[in-house]
């Protein structure tokens, strides 16, 4: 999800005045920490959500979630403010935009490894190393086991794939069959 451009005018500013505060990542965590807790809460989001519910109760409510979380005052301020403007049903795509921001910054790629067994430590730090050699990036690496790969990996590099599983194999050859055929 490339995110609207509402969200990226949002993440965009919420990312400036972290820079500026020199908080990068600890705002990113913050707003990561509220965004899950949202995606986790079918009620609260539907309360964010329905036009029913005053302004000032949305506000106390998210008050509240502030109190919970220990937010620092600049994400409290910028949570407040996405109430204010009807725009809190957008923190996921808001938190996406502001990762791909700072990863800018800090000179890193999200690696996606899905495997069908679990990975040694060995094997795992062979790939991160690879990764970094292949981007010229600093590499955070998520590992997930999909035993419907039946074997291989497959990583995930941004918008590029690199299929190396057992299943692809198998369906390119099932595919060399038909033509064949």
């Amino acid at each position: 999800m490339i995110g609207s451009d509402i969200a990226k005018r949002y993440a965009r500013a919420l990312f400036d005045i972290a820079r500026e505060e020199n908080a990068i990542e600890a705002i990113y965590d913050e707003l990561k920490g509220f965004s899950s807790l949202l995606a986790g809460s079918a009620d609260l989001t539907d309360f964010f959500a329905n036009p029913v519910f005053d302004s000032a109760d949305k506000a106390a409510v998210m008050g509240e979630i502030i109190k919970e979380i220990k937010a620092s005052v600049t994400t409290s301020n910028f949570l407040k403010l996405l109430v204010d403007k009807r725009r809190i049903n957008a923190i996921g795509q808001i938190e996406e935009c502001y990762r791909r921001y700072m990863d800018e910054v800090l000179n890193k790629v999200r690696v996606e490894v899905k495997t069908a067994f679990p990975l040694s430590k060995e094997l795992s730090d062979r790939i991160k190393k690879q990764m970094e050699g292949m981007t010229g990036k600093n590499i955070d690496m998520v590992i997930n086991e999909d035993p419907l790969l039946l074997g291989g990996v497959v990583i995930g590099v941004g918008d590029t794939l690199y299929d190396g599983s057992v299943r692809a194999q198998l369906n390119s050859i099932r595919g060399l069959i038909k033509e064949d055929m």
